[in-house]
């Protein structure tokens, strides 16, 4: 069976603190660890009531610290908000410190909105750069050519192959990665409309490369288990509540699940949340492992990177435990009983 990742915002809940949510996150990782899950990573998010997460590499640090087998990494680094010496110098920091367990994930999407862009001084033309600015971060980790005085090394960075990623939502990601040899996730957990044709059009173009000898696919999912489907669709109202708040364009923190959604959103908001969280898996154990199922046989990615958005902790918890059994079932090719 592929294996099964675990993705984090570290979520900020409503009558929360950034400060809570960097102690969940610590014991989610942990658990996640102890688990068997294959990688824990991060997502950069910049001035997000509902996600703690800005300073990606050094949440990263904590974690890989707080942990013992499973890698970390970002999922992702927004590239053009940084210059690719300094996130080489990070992240070969980072594997310096955690050797073999580090992963750097790189988007071309700011995370954040345009006047929070400004803030990070962020250049308008940084997205055009995407793909140089990807090759010259991965030259920084190959080693260090002695006959070249010129060249600026990453210290630490140089020589150590830390792996790279490129994620997307789009094309033009699945184009790139294809082209420079290099694993892709996609980020079907938020925005599944071109899926299929992004993971077609990777794997048709797919160059091997050192890095990456054939295509690697990871796609993302939002699993919402709980111990009964009723429990599970009323967990899913939290994420319900969170994208319909940034459709508006006012961002909230994490909140709680409400039992009556009536009149909180319009039909077209209804319509909107349907297909961007159409690939949300919410319910029992029972009814989501068939659907997980069938969803892995229609797209055949090689992981699954799983994210948790539930307003409680402990609930939060127990679906990644509930995930974890769900991939032993689908492991051994059992069927759960209904």
């Amino acid at each position: 069976m592929i294996p099964f990742s675990v993705l984090d915002l570290s979520l900020i809940t409503r009558g929360g603190s950034a400060g809570d949510a960097f102690r969940n996150t610590l014991d989610l990782a942990q658990l996640a660890d102890d688990l068997g899950f294959a990688r824990y990573w991060l997502a950069e998010h910049h001035a997000m009531p509902g996600i703690a997460s800005a300073a990606t590499g050094i949440l990263i640090g904590q974690v890989a610290a707080a942990t013992r087998r499973i890698r970390v990494g970002a999922g992702g680094v927004m590239l053009p908000n940084h210059s690719p010496l300094v996130i080489a110098e990070q992240f070969g920091t980072l594997e310096t410190l955690f050797p073999d367990r580090i992963d750097l994930g790189l988007g071309r999407a700011p995370g954040a909105d345009q006047r929070t862009a400004r803030a990070l001084r962020r250049d308008p033309h940084a997205p055009e750069r995407f793909a140089s600015d990807v090759v010259e971060l991965l030259h920084y980790f190959e080693p260090a050519d002695p006959m070249d005085t010129h060249m600026v090394h990453a210290i630490p960075g140089t020589g150590l192959r830390v792996p790279v990623w490129l994620l997307g939502s789009s094309l033009f990601s699945a184009v790139l990665a294809a082209r420079l040899g290099l694993p892709y996730a996609f980020a079907s957990h938020f925005a599944p409309g071109q899926m299929a044709e992004a993971i077609s059009l990777y794997r048709a173009r797919f160059e091997p490369s050192d890095r990456c000898p054939k295509p690697h696919v990871m796609l993302s999912v939002n699993i919402i288990a709980a111990d009964g489907e009723e429990e599970g669709a009323l967990l899913a109202t939290s994420l319900q509540q969170y994208f319909i708040a940034l459709r508006r364009g006012r961002p909230i923190a994490f909140p709680p699940p409400v039992t009556d959604t009536t009149g909180l959103w319009s039909p077209a908001e209804q319509a909107m949340v349907d297909q961007t969280l159409s690939c949300t898996f919410a319910g029992s154990l029972q009814s989501i492992t068939p659907r997980l199922r069938d969803f892995i046989a229609r797209h055949e990615p090689d992981e699954l990177l799983v994210a948790l958005p539930i307003h409680d902790h402990a609930l939060r918890r127990h679906a990644l435990e509930l995930t974890a059994a769900m991939q032993a079932t689908l492991s051994s090719g059992l069927h759960v009983s209904p």
